[in-house]
C-alpha cells in the first residue's frame, strides 16, 4: 500500500553513493534472467512502461511507480521513511523498474497475490531475490545506510503547485524558481522579500511598509500568495519559520489558482510532522539590537502518528530611526495515517507581526532625496502596523485499489489588522516636504476548499494524467480608513516640515470622510477544473486545462453616499502548453495561459467602487523556454515571454492613498536561471533577467502611451554561490545587480541601480551544533531596496551583521 510524506533532503558522499549505485546495479544485471522468469507468467509485470520518477525520497517515488505502473505496493511506510532513490527514467518492465528503484535501499520486493510487498533484504541463508528464490548459498554485502547531510545542495527536482500533480520541474511549461530549505538556511531567510532576491524576474516592492508586495514581471501583487496550494489572501509581513520551501511560480496561473495568479504566484510549503524525529533550536542576534529565536520539534507517537510544532519569537530594531519590529508565532501540525492509502495533515496557526510602518524618503528633482539612511520622514512612534493571524488547515489524501486519488484542502482564517502612516507625501521643495496621515484597519474572514481527483490512464500509446477538481470559498471583508487631521484643522491633510528636522509630533485627529474607505465586501467563489498531462510520444508531452471561476461581489459602501453594488463574473482561464525532450535531461516548452483578477480586498481600499471600476483585471501570458538538468543536481533554465495586461489599477504616483484604472500594459522580457551542484563543494542559485514594460495607451497626464511601468529595472542580475572547504567549513558570497527603475508611471523619479554584496561563513562545531554568520551589503554600498511611489522610497541596509547558532537534540 502506498503512502506518501514529506521530502526529508539527504544526500549521500559521492565516491560511496556511486560505488553502492554501480554493485547493485551490477547485481541486478546478473540476477536478471530469474527476475524475468519468475514474472513471466504476469502480463503486468513484463510490460514495458515509460516511467519519469525523480531522484528524491523513497515513499514519493513508490507513489509514482504505483500510478505509472498501475500496479499495487504493499509496504510499511514507517519503516521507509527517510530513504532515498536514485530515481527511474525510461522504459522498463515493472520488476525491473521497481529493482532500479530499490537499489542501495536495502529492500527488495517479493510478488504477491496483491501486488509487490517491499521487504527487508535477506543477510544470509537463502537468497530471495526480488521476484524469485534460489537454492544457492549466496554471500551477501551488508547493508549500508547513507545519511550524509545535504548542506549546500540548493536543487529542487519537482513540484505538486505547477500542476496538483507531482510533475518533474522540467516537465512543467512556465518558469519555476524553487527557494529551497538548504538555501533559506544559508541567507538566514526569514521573509518573501528576502527569498525572492535572487530569483530571476521577480522583484520587491515596499508595501507601504505593512504588508508583502512583491513585482512579479512588471505587475506588483499583495494578493497572489498561497500556502500549500491554498490562497493566503491578505495584506501583512509573513514569516518563513514554519516554511520548507518556497516556490515562485511566473506568468499567468488562473488554471491552476483561480483569481490572481497573474504576473505570477508565490506558494509557502509547510513544514510537516513526519517520522524523522526532529528537535531543534536556532538563536540569531546581530546588528541594529536584532534578537530572534525559533524551534522545530517533532515526535513520532506511533508509525499511524506523528506531531511538530513549530515557535518563533523576534524583537529586533532597524538602521532606520526608532524602527523596530516584535513578532511571535506557534504552528502545530499532527499527521495521521490510518491506513497505508490515507494520509491526514491537521495544522493551525498563530502568528503576530507588530512593526514601525517606515514609508521611507521622499524625492527631490526626480532622483532620492540625498538625506542619511537612517532618517524616518514623519512620525515613527505614532507609524505601526499589527497584523494578528489565526488559521487552520487540513489536507485529507487517500488512494484507491483502482487507481484514483482524491485530495481535499481546507483553509480557515481570521486576519486582524491596523496600520497607520505619518509619513512624507510630496517631493521636497524649498528645503520642505509635506507630510500625510491616515489609518486604516481590516478585518477579515477567509474559508476555501479544494477537491481533487487525480487518475493515470494510458489509451493505446498514449499516457494520461487526468486532474478534475472544484473548489469553493468564502471572503468577507471589514475595511475602515481614516484621514489625519494635523493640529486638528479640518483643512490640514498635509503639514509641511523643514528636510532639516522632518519628525513631527503635533497633534492629529483621525476622521473617516465621505471620501474613505467604510466598506464591506463579500465575495463567494465557485471553481471547477480540469486538466490532462499527455505523454504523446516519449519526446513530446502536452499539458491542457481550462479553469470556469464563478466570481459573486456583494459590495457595501457605508459612509457618505452609501451604495451596495453586486457583480457576477463568470471567469473561463485556459492553459495549454508542449514539451519536447530530445534527451531525457532537456525539455524545450512553449505555453498559452490567461488569468483573472476580479475586484477584491485591498483593491477596493483606494479607488472609486463603481461596476466599471469592479470589472476584472485580465492577464495573457505567451512563453518559450528551456530546462536542462545538467546533472541530476543542477539546473539550467531560460525563458523568453510576454505578458499583457488590460483594466490595471495603477497607484497614482503622487498620492498612494489613491489608484486609477489604466487600460492595458505589456511586458516582455528574458529570463535565465541557474540553480543546484556544481561540484560536490560549489553551489549555486541565481539568474538574469531582461525586462522592458511600457503602458499600451494613454490614460492621463500621469499616465501616458509608451510610459515605462514603474518599478521594473531593464536588467538584473543575482547569484549567490556557495563552497565547503571541508565537510565542517564552508562560505559563501553574493552578489546582486540592479539597474536604475522608475518609481511610478509617470516616469519623472528615477532610483538608480545598485550592486550589493553579501557574504556568509558556516561552521559545524560538532554533530548536534552549527554556526553561521551571514553579513549583508559587506562593502556598505548606498542604495534604495524598494519603492511604493515617487515619494515612498526604502532606503537599503548599510554593512549588517547577524550570527545564528544552531543545536540539534
Amino acid at each position: 500500500m502506498s503512502g506518501i510524506f514529506k521530502k526529508n533532503q539527504q544526500r549521500s558522499r559521492f565516491c560511496l553513493h556511486v560505488y553502492s549505485s554501480c554493485l547493485a546495479l551490477l547485481c541486478c544485471f546478473l540476477l536478471n534472467p530469474a527476475i524475468a522468469e519468475s514474472s513471466g507468467n504476469q502480463q503486468t509485470a513484463v510490460t514495458e512502461r515509460v516511467y519519469s520518477i525523480p531522484a528524491g525520497s523513497l515513499l514519493d517515488a513508490l507513489e509514482k511507480f504505483s500510478l505509472q505502473a498501475g500496479v499495487d505496493l504493499i509496504y510499511n511506510s514507517g519503516l521507509l521513511e527517510g530513504l532515498k532513490t536514485r530515481g527511474l527514467d525510461g522504459r522498463y518492465d515493472v520488476a525491473s523498474g521497481l529493482n532500479l528503484l530499490l537499489i542501495g535501499t536495502g529492500y527488495r520486493f517479493v510478488q504477491q497475490p496483491g501486488g509487490f510487498e517491499i521487504v527487508s533484504a535477506q543477510p544470509s541463508g537463502d537468497l530471495e531475490i526480488s521476484g524469485s528464490k534460489t537454492d544457492e548459498k549466496v554471500t551477501v554485502l551488508p547493508t549500508i545506510q547513507i545519511s550524509a547531510s545535504n548542506a549546500g545542495s540548493y536543487a529542487a527536482t519537482s513540484s505538486v503547485t505547477a500542476t496538483k500533480t507531482n510533475t518533474l520541474l522540467r516537465d512543467v511549461p512556465q518558469s519555476i524558481t524553487v527557494v529551497t530549505d538548504e538555501l533559506i538556511k544559508d541567507q538566514a531567510i526569514q521573509s518573501l522579500g528576502d527569498a525572492v532576491r535572487y530569483v530571476p524576474g521577480v522583484g520587491v516592492s515596499q508595501g507601504e511598509g505593512n504588508r508583502d508586495a512583491l513585482i512579479f514581471r512588471g505587475n506588483r501583487s499583495t494578493g497572489d500568495f498561497f500556502v500549500d496550494g491554498v490562497r493566503d489572501d491578505v495584506a501583512f509581513f509573513r514569516d518563513l519559520y514554519n516554511i520548507e520551501r518556497v516556490e515562485v511560480l511566473k506568468g499567468a496561473n488562473g488554471m491552476i489558482f483561480g483569481r490572481g495568479g497573474s504576473g505570477g504566484v508565490v506558494n509557502r510549503v509547510t513544514k510537516q510532522a513526519n517520522w524523522n524525529p526532529v528537535r531543534e533550536f536556532s538563536f540569531q542576534g546581530g546588528s541594529f539590537n536584532r534578537k530572534r529565536m525559533t524551534g522545530d520539534f517533532g515526535h513520532v507517537f506511533n508509525d499511524k502518528v506523528a506531531f511538530r510544532v513549530n515557535g518563533l519569537f523576534e524583537d529586533s530594531d532597524s538602521f532606520r530611526d526608532d524602527v523596530v519590529m516584535r513578532r511571535r508565532g506557534v504552528s502545530p501540525t499532527v499527521t495521521i495515517k490510518p491506513t497505508n492509502r490515507t494520509k491526514v495533515v491537521l495544522n493551525m496557526e498563530r502568528f503576530h507581526d507588530d512593526r514601525t510602518a517606515d514609508r521611507g524618503i521622499p524625492s527631490f528633482t526626480g532622483r532620492p532625496l540625498d538625506v542619511k539612511r537612517s532618517q524616518f520622514f514623519g512620525d515613527p512612534h505614532r507609524s505601526h502596523a499589527d497584523a494578528e493571524v489565526l488559521s487552520f488547515n487540513s489536507l485529507i489524501e487517500h488512494h484507491f485499489d483502482f487507481g484514483v486519488t482524491l485530495r481535499n484542502r481546507t483553509n480557515y482564517a481570521q486576519y486582524d489588522k491596523f496600520y497607520q502612516n505619518i509619513f512624507a507625501n510630496s517631493p521636497v521643495f524649498a528645503d520642505r516636504v509635506s507630510l500625510g496621515a491616515y489609518n486604516d484597519t481590516t478585518d477579515r474572514e477567509n474559508v476555501f476548499n479544494q477537491t481533487d481527483i487525480l487518475y493515470s490512464v494510458d489509451t493505446g500509446p498514449i499516457s494520461h494524467t487526468l486532474l478534475a477538481g472544484v473548489e469553493i470559498g468564502q471572503q468577507i471583508t471589514s475595511n475602515v480608513r481614516q484621514t489625519g487631521f494635523f493640529n486638528n484643522d479640518p483643512r490640514g491633510t498635509s503639514f509641511r516640515v523643514p528636510v532639516s528636522n522632518p519628525v513631527t509630533n503635533v497633534p492629529i485627529a483621525f476622521v473617516t470622510q465621505d471620501t474613505d474607505a467604510d466598506n464591506r465586501s463579500v465575495v463567494d467563489i465557485t471553481s471547477l477544473y480540469i486538466q490532462d498531462q499527455i505523454e504523446l510520444l516519449p519526446q513530446l508531452q502536452a499539458i491542457a486545462g481550462v479553469r470556469y471561476d464563478l466570481f459573486e461581489v456583494d459590495f457595501r459602501k457605508r459612509n457618505g453616499d452609501a451604495a451596495q453594488i453586486n457583480t457576477t463574473d463568470h471567469l473561463i482561464s485556459p492553459r495549454f502548453g508542449l514539451i519536447f525532450k530530445p534527451i531525457e535531461p532537456l525539455s524545450i516548452y512553449a505555453s498559452y495561459s490567461q488569468a483573472f483578477v476580479p475586484r477584491a480586498g485591498e483593491q477596493l481600499t483606494g479607488i472609486i467602487v463603481t461596476r466599471a471600476t469592479l470589472k476584472p483585471e485580465k492577464f495573457t501570458t505567451y512563453e518559450a523556454g528551456i530546462k536542462w538538468d545538467i546533472y541530476p543536481d543542477l539546473a539550467l533554465t531560460g525563458a523568453v515571454f510576454r505578458l499583457d495586461r488590460t483594466n490595471v489599477i495603477t497607484v497614482d504616483p503622487n498620492d498612494s492613498t489613491r489608484t486609477f484604472l489604466a487600460k492595458g500594459q505589456r511586458t516582455e522580457g528574458v529570463e535565465i536561471g541557474l540553480s543546484g551542484r556544481i561540484t560536490q563543494s560549489l553551489s549555486v542559485m541565481g539568474g538574469y533577467a531582461y525586462q522592458e514594460g511600457e503602458l499600451t495607451s494613454t490614460q492621463s497626464a500621469d499616465a501616458q502611451k509608451g510610459a515605462t511601468i514603474g518599478e521594473l529595472p531593464r536588467n538584473t542580475f543575482s547569484m549567490w554561490s556557495r563552497y565547503d572547504f571541508t565537510p565542517r567549513i564552508g562560505a559563501a558570497f553574493g552578489v546582486i545587480y540592479r539597474s536604475s527603475m522608475f518609481a511610478a508611471v509617470d516616469n519623472t523619479v528615477r532610483i538608480p541601480d545598485f550592486t550589493r554584496v553579501d557574504a556568509a561563513l558556516f561552521a559545524q562545531f560538532t554533530r548536534q551544533v552549527r554556526g553561521q554568520i551571514n553579513i549583508e551589503n559587506i562593502f556598505d554600498t548606498h542604495y534604495f531596496a524598494s519603492v511604493h511611489n515617487n515619494n515612498n522610497i526604502s532606503p537599503g541596509s548599510p554593512i549588517a551583521v547577524r550570527a545564528t547558532l544552531v543545536a540539534n537534540f
